[in-house]
């Protein structure tokens, strides 16, 4: 049965490459599978990072441009208070309907 534990298949068309990654990985104190990995991980939450801080960034923008213009929706507070007194109106109603 042939072993389970593997071992990352390291091939660099550069040798120079694989030199220069090798001797970082030994300064580091690492495997170069380690190093390698932990460049990959470094690399993918840098991006990470930049996505969430633009996503932020966009969403404040959004945000502000919301908050800078009332919207034609939005109920004055004559209108709410009038729908309130409404809803009340209503479960009052239902209530009583359900007493009877």
């Amino acid at each position: 049965m042939p072993d389970t534990k593997t071992a990352m298949n390291l091939r660099f068309p550069d040798p120079g490459q694989r030199a220069a990654i090798a001797a970082a990985a030994k300064q580091a104190g690492v495997s170069m599978q380690e190093f390698i990995l932990s460049a990959a991980y470094d690399r993918a939450t840098a991006v990470e990072r930049q996505f969430l801080d633009g996503f932020q960034a966009s969403m404040a923008r959004s945000s502000a441009a919301f908050a800078a213009e009332p919207s034609s929706v939005d109920p004055s507070a004559e209108q709410r208070a009038a729908e309130q007194e409404a809803r009340r109106d209503l479960e009052q109603h239902q209530q009583r309907g359900h007493a009877a």
